[in-house]
């Protein structure tokens, strides 16, 4: 089949902004395809925050009128070319939507803005008229979360009959199916579509409420969720939050390809990052890495104890309150820990409470710093996840290249990514819990160190884990061959 044109519309992208793995999944995956030979332009937004430093950031010379409800806004661009790959990665700029402190809502108080409705209204249509202008005619538009789920959406219905599209099949990737991207009602007229379709049972009504990611999976030719395991849960009550049986009517047409880890970024052997390097056949540098990470901690050098790293979103999701109920006992065990990330206001207190009551157990950097997470990745002996739900997950697969054994829990990509560790026949990557509950919790981290105490069992887990393969090559395979399905039945 000739190389595919595919148009990209996403939120973040790795480097020039990120809040979570979306931001890395989009780092990685187009560039991938472009390497393929396949043509791809991606497009976000121009935010006030974005980093472009080390690129050459061109104008484009286009300026385009969108219309948001009765309102009319200007979409100018500018693009960044990427010789190698052939990839351009184009950004919407307009001061009013996108110069602002933070992405999808202030940064300090915490909140989303009351336009994200309109903001992102106005980046769809800019991205597909800008498409237009620019005569890229895609043959897929593959859409990233409810952000930029309204280019799926207006692909079959603003432009259902115009010639520019036909023949162009839409894609959407659920991240995160938390984010939906929930409005008034009332609001449901900035979107210039026909009312009818908010009308109850409608792509877009949700308990009265307008949903971007619903009517994004209504209206998507497919849809892809960022690992296997994370497509079957979303179809049950527990983890479909509420979309489940939209899911289930599409899950035909419902595919998990599970996310991969650019090992040109993450890799212990080529981290820039580290102050000392190693590989799977010389391992003296993480020791030489966690005795700098401590001392950058101020935590003291224990050789027999075990340093177990987090690095997330401080925020529900991910199990915190599991670490809240078994603080006491958790530190009561020979273990050290160290916490890197921001997010909701009562971990950030719980973890600061528990640095004061163990000072010489834990420390935790309250921030965002990437320098520091890579040191956490390769200084640390275990690596914490105990979410209780995860679309994907990316640390425990940067943790296994690193050597350092993921203890988590049984759930989305993590189910897929690791293997528990079976102490008779000593195979496995890492510790599996199965119960939300701190006990089971506990227990893992009970069996990692007990099998840390013994060194040549533990570095055959290490090992084990530093020889998985979950680059981006299989993962962009799956993405090429669903694309090219998609094709050839449009063609037909």
């Amino acid at each position: 089949m000739p190389k595919l044109k595919i148009l990209v519309a996403a939120s973040e992208m790795v480097p020039f902004i990120k809040t979570g793995g979306l931001g890395d999944v989009l780092g990685a995956l187009p560039g991938a395809l472009a390497a393929q030979g396949h043509e791809v332009r991606v497009f976000i937004p121009h935010y006030k925050s974005l980093n472009t430093a080390g690129h050459h950031l061109e104008n484009v010379g286009l300026s385009l009128e969108i219309l948001v409800g009765d309102k009319r806004a200007i979409a100018e661009f500018s693009v960044i070319r990427d010789k190698r790959s052939g990839l351009l990665t184009y950004f919407v700029r307009n001061s009013g939507y996108f110069d602002r402190p933070g992405l999808y809502g202030h940064p300090e108080t915490k909140k989303d803005f009351p336009d994200n409705d309109e903001r992102f209204v106005f980046f769809a249509r800019a991205v597909l008229e800008a498409a237009m202008r620019l005569g890229f005619r895609p043959d897929i538009v593959h859409a990233h979360d409810w952000q930029a789920g309204l280019t799926a959406v207006y692909l079959k219905t603003v432009y259902a009959d115009d010639p520019f599209y036909d023949g162009a099949a839409s894609v959407l990737t659920i991240h995160n199916l938390a984010h939906q991207g929930l409005f008034p009602g009332q609001r449901f007229a900035i979107l210039g579509l026909p009312k009818e379709l908010f009308w109850a049972t409608g792509p877009f009504e949700f308990y009265g409420k307008v949903n971007f990611l619903k009517a994004a999976v209504n209206y998507a030719d497919k849809i892809t969720t960022v690992s296997p395991r994370y497509a079957e849960e979303i179809q049950t009550g527990k983890f479909g939050c509420g979309l489940e049986g939209v899911l289930r009517q599409r899950s035909d047409d419902l595919v998990g390809i599970l996310n991969g880890v650019d090992y040109t970024v993450w890799s212990p052997s080529r981290d820039r990052r580290l102050p000392f390097r190693y590989y799977a056949a010389n391992l003296s540098g993480k020791s030489m890495n966690k005795i700098e990470l401590l001392g950058a901690a101020a935590l003291p050098v224990r050789e027999k104890t075990p340093l177990i790293g987090i690095i997330s979103r401080l925020v529900h999701q991910k199990g915190f309150e599991l670490i809240r109920e078994a603080a006491d006992r958790l530190f009561a065990m020979n273990i050290q820990m160290i916490v890197l990330g921001t997010g909701e206001k009562k971990y950030h207190k719980l973890f600061s409470l528990l640095e004061k009551k163990y000072p010489d157990k834990l420390k935790a950097f309250l921030v965002h710093d990437e320098n520091l997470a890579h040191r956490i990745e390769a200084g640390a002996d275990m690596f914490l996840m105990p979410s209780l739900f995860e679309p994907c997950g990316l640390n425990q697969m940067y943790s296994l290249k690193y050597g350092t054994v993921p203890i988590v829990s049984e759930v989305g990509g993590l189910v897929n990514t690791i293997v528990d560790f079976d102490p008779d026949s000593t195979e496995g990557t890492g510790f599996v819990f199965c119960e939300e509950t701190p006990e089971a919790m506990l227990s893992a981290i009970e069996r990692a160190c007990r099998a840390y105490a013994r060194r040549r069992s533990w570095t055959r887990i290490m090992k084990a884990g530093m020889r998985q393969d979950f680059s981006w090559d299989t993962a962009v395979g799956r993405y090429v061959e669903l694309f090219e399905r998609l094709v050839g039945a449009k063609n037909t």
